[in-house]
């Protein structure tokens, strides 16, 4: 079978997030006020072929490992889409 899985890579909190804050200062001068955070990442989506979708995450934690995020810099989380 084959699922979908997304994994959704952001800056860790303690890490400066440029670009955050940039779209955050720009929205606020637009009157988005009550604004109060904004956060910049990536969302990736993952075909795998997979027995379950146990097999399919532990397949995508490896592909993000390997590739999709820096482990200094960025934290990913993942769920199955379909």
């Amino acid at each position: 079978m084959e699922y979908v899985v997304g994994v959704k890579i952001l800056p860790r909190t303690e890490v400066l997030d440029s670009q955050g804050r940039a779209v955050e200062k720009t929205l606020s001068h637009h009157g988005f006020e009550n604004l109060s955070g904004c956060r910049v990442g990536k969302y990736v989506t993952l075909n795998i072929k997979a027995d379950n979708e146990d097999s399919a995450l532990k397949e995508a934690e490896k592909v993000s490992e390997f590739v999709l995020y820096n482990p200094l810099i960025e934290s990913f989380e993942m769920e199955i889409v379909k």
